[in-house]
């Protein structure tokens, strides 16, 4: 079959101005990053990039996995005396705590859930150590690379990007999200700022984990001080980007914005945001489009929301088939989260702040006003 020159298959970048490529696999080598299009002369250190990494790393309570990473970053390119150049900036983390031999046991099996099955039949062969590429600790490249747009967006823009857990199984917090601080947020492990309902998800997960179990929820982002303005009619729309962005996280089989699939329920007048202006400013008076109309910002606060299912890998014994399509049970063996909401967090937070990075500079690229 051929290919016309200049045809994308790898699906492994991301972004058209601020692009990274992500490589590497769980029980690989190391997991990298490259970012191209990062402007010159942000100020950068590794530090800045760990505290990161530290949010998402395996191993930082009794609901994650156990697996022990530092997830040690190193800059290798793109960056001189604490400065980015403008040129492609290489970041790099070593796998210290690999068990490749826990998954010789999935060689010959299909997990139920799970993405063995389908890359095996994509690619006609898998890396069962840990899933390879499928699995979530390929995010921990975008989690680097979103380090430097957060905070090259916060420095130039004053735009905030954080998220939270809001839903584990049936508990939910309705703590409204314009009340939530990033402190709130990392105050406890299962990263939910309504301490009363955090305690409770907390109580929750330790159950399903001692079942053998897992659990899925719903993570909310949101965006402050994005300026107006942001987003490509039509088909790269602000909204559309995001929600490409947040479903092509692990486990993600859900996005919405704004009032998202509440607002069917909603009459057309009650649910249209009303401009007024405040300051000399236009703004409106309700946000239920969750801060874009026609898939452009409008400068009101931007949110969403992504539902994460429950980890497929779970140790309660479950009916398969093997590679010979005969069936079987399997009780997976290996160390793996019970529930990923808190430490997608900051995975939420790193695709968010990409998107925005991507269509600050896009703006800035073909508006001759400066983005205000």
């Amino acid at each position: 079959m051929a290919y016309s020159k200049g045809y994308r298959m790898s699906g492994n970048s991301f972004g058209q101005l601020f692009r990274i490529t992500t490589s590497g696999e769980s029980h690989g080598g190391a997991l990298a990053v490259i970012i191209d299009g990062c402007p010159p002369g942000l100020e950068i250190t590794e530090f800045d990039i760990q505290a990161e990494l530290d949010r998402r790393k395996p191993g930082q309570s009794a609901i994650t996995t156990p697996r022990k990473e530092a997830d040690r970053i190193h800059i290798c390119s793109g960056v001189f005396e604490g400065k980015t150049t403008g040129t492609p900036i290489l970041l790099q983390a070593y796998n210290e705590d690999a068990r490749p031999e826990d998954y010789d046991v999935l060689k010959q099996v299909y997990r139920p859930s799970h993405a063995d099955f389908t890359y095996e039949m994509k690619y006609g062969l898998r890396d069962f150590r840990g899933s390879g590429r499928a699995s979530a600790r390929e995010t921990l490249a975008r989690v680097a690379a979103g380090a430097i747009a957060k905070k090259y967006l916060k420095l130039h823009y004053q735009i905030e990007i954080l998220s939270y857990v809001e839903q584990v199984g049936t508990i939910r917090t309705d703590m409204p999200h314009e009340a939530v601080t990033l402190d709130a947020i990392e105050s406890n492990v299962v990263r939910c700022p309504d301490a009363d309902v955090a305690s409770k998800m907390i109580q929750r997960i330790g159950e399903v984990q001692q079942q053998g179990d897992s659990i899925g929820g719903i993570i909310k982002g949101v965006i402050r001080h994005a300026p107006p303005g942001l987003g490509e009619p039509v088909f790269d729309k602000l909204s559309a980007d995001l929600g490409k962005a947040m479903l092509s996280i692990n486990a993600v089989k859900g996005f919405d914005m704004g009032s998202g699939f509440e607002g069917v329920s909603m009459l057309g007048s009650a649910h249209n945001d009303i401009f007024v202006v405040k300051n000399k400013h236009v703004t409106t008076k309700t946000n239920y489009a969750g801060g874009t109309l026609g898939g452009i910002s409008t400068g009101e606060t931007i949110y969403f929301r992504v539902a994460f299912k429950p980890v497929a890998t779970i140790s309660k014994t479950q009916e398969t088939i093997n590679k010979a399509h005969e069936p079987i049970l399997l009780a997976a063996k290996g160390r793996h989260d019970p529930c990923v909401l808190p430490r997608a967090v900051p995975i939420v937070d790193a695709m968010a702040a990409l998107v925005i990075m991507d269509h600050v500079l896009r703006h800035r690229a073909q508006v001759s006003t400066s983005l205000s």
